[in-house]
């Protein structure tokens, strides 16, 4: 197992299913936990800081958010970018808008809580952005999702080498269907024990903040679990 002990670590859409799962694989291996998000109850991880009402696609806000929290913890040594949205929507029956949202929910909230953090973040820091298999190729419905997903990994090897001499590292990991509540009522007839449990994502984020990935930045790593 490798530990976290002592890390702070910011965690966007903290209070989401795959955030709190992580938030928790992340405490039991030592880890001080901030959970931000644009809702969520305070009490729903009780050793976690919880920071709502965020809108993170404000980059004035996400300042506030993770310098608020460094002040706290009296710093910051990790952000992991979860906050995203999902959209079926074909291109040709779908609006533009849908590409804008997405954009904003998915790439805008990761940009603007990654730049927060730099000030931060020392030799050693971490950030890792959780994007999508569907980044690597796109099904009908899912183009607008797919791009803004695509865009996250090419913001992330780009500030991978921007942080390169700093000492900071920056990874996505690429989860395929996760095993939620409401992935199994939207697809019921799924066998569900092919998908990425929230918990086994959890694990490999917990591995990219260690101190045995400091060799790994600018990474993809698919997480597929049986899909």
């Amino acid at each position: 197992m490798h530990t976290l002990e002592g890390m702070t670590v910011a965690i966007t859409g903290g209070f989401g299913n795959l955030g709190l799962a992580a938030a928790r694989v992340l405490a039991d291996r030592g880890a001080h936990i901030a959970l931000i998000g644009h809702s969520g109850k305070a009490d729903v991880m009780p050793e976690a800081l919880a920071v709502t009402g965020i809108d993170l696609s404000d980059e004035h806000a996400a300042k506030k958010a993770i310098d608020s929290i460094a002040a706290q913890f009296g710093g910051l040594n990790a952000l992991v970018n979860i906050a995203g949205a999902f959209r079926w929507e074909t291109i040709g029956e779908g609006q533009a808008q849908t590409w804008q949202t997405l954009f904003d929910i998915n790439v805008k909230t990761a940009l603007n809580a990654s730049k927060a953090a730099l000030g931060h973040l020392s030799d050693g820091g971490r950030i890792v952005n959780v994007g999508a298999l569907a980044a690597f190729k796109a099904g009908a419905g899912m183009g607008a999702y797919a791009a803004s997903k695509a865009a996250l990994l090419r913001m992330t090897e780009a500030l991978a080498e921007e942080l390169k001499e700093r000492g900071v590292t920056v990874n996505a990991v690429l989860p395929s269907i996760i095993d939620t509540p409401a992935n199994r009522a939207d697809m019921p007839d799924a066998d569900f024990t092919r998908w990425v449990k929230p918990e086994e994502i959890g694990a490999v984020i917990a591995f990219l903040l260690s101190r045995d990935a400091q060799c790994i930045t600018g990474a993809s790593i698919p997480i597929a679990g049986r899909v």
